[in-house]
């Protein structure tokens, strides 16, 4: 039997347009020491995913999610005999406050545009997956031309 995880991503954003980052601990997750990721985790059954979404970003960074996020992408990101996790990442903007991050699970924090973080190294691989697939979802975009209506 296939066991399937859910996990909810969220691309946060502050007032001046600059997405929050996390530097995952090297003690709780080895595999990816001193990659930076976005805020967010495995959902728990019986609880929606926005519920969970907001609980991770409370744990994770004690900030809040203004509004309703949005969905903008679905990835799986593991695939083995015995298991399969697909991750739904969202676009939202904090409420405000200041960071107070959970040490536990990541060591540092930034803020950062758009741009500094497409150039950055050290990306958890599935953030750059997401940033890739939305950068050439915006260069279609620009690229279509609009059809006469008649």
């Amino acid at each position: 039997m296939i066991i399937l995880q859910v996990g909810v991503k969220i691309l946060l954003h502050n007032k001046e347009n600059k997405y929050l980052l996390l530097r995952r601990s090297a003690e709780k997750y080895p595999d990816v020491r001193g990659r930076w990721d976005i805020v967010g985790g495995r959902i728990n059954p019986g609880t929606t995913l926005l519920e969970n979404l907001k609980r991770e970003v409370q744990e994770e960074t004690g900030l809040s999610i203004d509004g309703a996020p949005q969905l903008i992408a679905a990835q799986d990101i593991l695939s083995t005999a015995d298991r399969q996790v697909v991750r739904l990442t969202y676009v939202g903007r904090v409420a405000g406050g200041a960071v107070v991050l959970d040490v536990t699970e990541n060591d540092m924090y930034k803020w950062v545009t758009w741009e500094e973080m497409s150039e950055m190294d050290d990306l958890d691989m599935y953030v750059r997956e997401l940033l890739n697939d939305i950068s050439l979802r915006l260069v279609i975009k620009k690229a279509e031309v609009p059809r006469k209506i008649k």
